[in-house]
């Protein structure tokens, strides 16, 4: 059975910048949170390094500015750079506020100070890291989430998918309006139908498009795709950040080794224990993590190797396990001693730094629609995203979002008479294996053709069968009834065309985007924005 549901504001997505936006409006405004699966099934749970914030004296806004820019390889918007480094100071205030257990300096005898304990990472010029251990997404979705489980105006709503948003152009009305979204219940598997005068996509990013991933499987590019179908256009989708440092084991999924194991002194090293970061940075292991990330596959294409290896082992045992437990207990349980031996380490797909067009305030192409998080193209990341900096994106635009939405209060009015989702025509489906076939083949070319590093030829691969896919997608979701399963292979099916459409768009080789054909950077940097069609189409 099918039910109607209302809310003032509908957040898909139960991550940092969605739970960030939810506590914002609670006092005036009755909240839903959704979540695929259970509530910590995001990426902001899993990251380990921390939020980068300008909070040392020695430190300046313009220094992190500079830094961001210099990272994002001249495609950076410095108002929106600028804005969120503006607001990092009142962002961690605010994270303390709730209390969230940032770590803190030590005194010789053990005890804390009063004051933060800052690390640095590739691309830094300052120790501006502010973390929780190497735990830091854990420490802040817990705390969120605790303040959000106490506020009675939010309700947070797991195993819910959604499907497509509700738009006025979609009804065949005048405008473009996000009226809401139909919504999978996981639990009774029926489709319900939610109202809201304000619609949040907090869904994360797509990582999942690619075979090796550090992202855990609710990455599939959900908000991205929901939103190219309701109108809205998406920028720099051929951006996607690996990250350097993924654990290789054959029994370790998307284990993500934290950029601040480099960042306090970590070295990479091929099978004879010799580095070659210097080769190819002056930066060495410091340098961004494109740099870094190709620099590890020219290694491992050259010699023929399955990895190569992140060594700590030379610094004192105890200062490893207090600062990096998270790895350290980890890689114990495959048998790896970080205080003793070095990590088997791959590069894997981490961020997306494309995503849906927004303004200052999160808002996108269609009214009453916002996109945050890694959902979201601001500005800030440009041709390759700085470490840390998605955090606090998340931070500063949940805020910013929320600030907006108040302000728009007054005009708005809850959806009425909104259309069921009409399950009649369609059958439950034996043929299952088609979806797992197609989600492995669709991960494994995106994986091999449009890559770390891309070729014109292996683009054309690419664009022809996700166009064969697509085809194949959608035959299957217009006669079979709607699971997790399906819904996650249409979207990342779409991600990942708009992923090979804008890399065939850019001719040149910048920041992330790195093809063989055009090595050379443009002197004129552009972003790369696909328009969608008609909503109403």
């Amino acid at each position: 059975m099918t039910r109607q549901q209302q809310y003032d504001v509908l957040v898909i997505g139960s991550g940092a910048a969605g739970l960030t936006l939810a506590l914002h409006l609670a006092e005036n405004l009755r909240v839903a949170v959704l979540s695929k699966g259970r509530l910590s099934e995001g990426s902001t749970f899993w990251a380990q390094g921390g939020v980068a914030a300008v909070l040392d004296d020695a430190d300046t806004v313009d220094a992190h500015v500079q830094d961001t820019l210099i990272a994002g390889a001249g495609l950076c918007h410095e108002d929106a750079v600028r804005q969120i480094v503006g607001d990092s100071r009142d962002a961690i205030g605010w994270l303390v506020e709730q209390g969230v257990p940032f770590t803190r300096e030590r005194r010789e005898d053990g005890s804390e100070t009063d004051d933060f304990h800052l690390t640095r990472e590739g691309g830094h010029s300052h120790r501006r890291i502010i973390h929780a251990a190497d735990a830091t997404g854990a420490a802040i979705f817990n705390t969120l989430l605790l303040q959000a489980q106490a506020h009675s105006n939010i309700e947070l709503l797991e195993n819910r998918v959604a499907i497509d948003l509700i738009t006025s152009a979609k009804l065949g009305q005048p405008g473009n309006h996000c009226l809401g979204a139909y919504i999978l219940d996981r639990d009774t598997g029926h489709v319900d139908t939610f109202g809201a005068r304000f619609t949040v996509l907090a869904t994360g990013g797509a990582s999942k498009v690619y075979l090796y991933t550090s992202n855990p499987d609710s990455a599939s590019g959900d908000g991205i795709a929901m939103a190219w179908r309701a109108g809205c256009r998406v920028a720099n989708m051929e951006f996607n950040q690996f990250h350097p440092t993924c654990l290789y084991h054959p029994r370790a999924k998307s284990f993500l080794i934290t950029e601040a194991l480099r960042g306090e002194g970590a070295l990479l090293k091929l099978p004879d224990g010799s580095r070659f970061m210097p080769r190819f940075d002056e930066r060495a292991e410091l340098a961004p993590r494109d740099i870094v990330a190709r620099a590890i596959d020219h290694e491992m294409k050259r010699l023929g190797l399955d990895c190569v290896y992140l060594d700590i082992s030379h610094k004192p045992a105890a200062f490893i396990r207090e600062h990096f437990p998270t790895v350290y207990e980890r890689c114990l349980s495959f048998g790896i001693d970080i205080t003793r031996e070095p990590i088997p380490v791959v590069p894997a797909a981490h961020y997306t730094c494309g995503g849906v067009m927004v303004d200052k305030a999160g808002l996108t192409d269609v009214e009453g629609l916002y996109a945050i998080g890694e959902t979201s193209f601001t500005g800030l990341h440009g041709a390759n995203r700085m470490a840390s900096n998605s955090l606090l994106e998340c931070i500063v635009y949940g805020r910013a979002a929320s600030r907006d939405i108040l302000s728009k209060l007054p005009g708005s009015a809850l959806p009425t008479d909104l259309p069921t989702w009409d399950e009649s025509l369609v059958t439950d489906s034996d043929e299952d294996v088609i979806i797992s076939h197609n989600w492995e083949e669709l991960r494994r070319f995106m994986w091999d053709y449009v890559g770390i590093v891309r070729t014109t030829k292996r683009l054309q691969r690419a664009k022809h069968r996700v166009d064969m896919l697509l085809a194949e997608i959608h035959e299957f979701y217009s006669n079979y009834t709607v699971s997790r399963d399906l819904l996650e292979l249409r979207n990342l099916a779409l991600v990942a065309d708009l992923i090979i459409r804008s890399a065939m768009q850019r001719q040149e080789s910048r920041g992330l985007h790195y093809t063989l054909d055009y090595p050379q950077q443009l002197e004129q940097p552009l972003d790369t924005i696909l328009q969608p069609p008609s909503a109403g189409d």
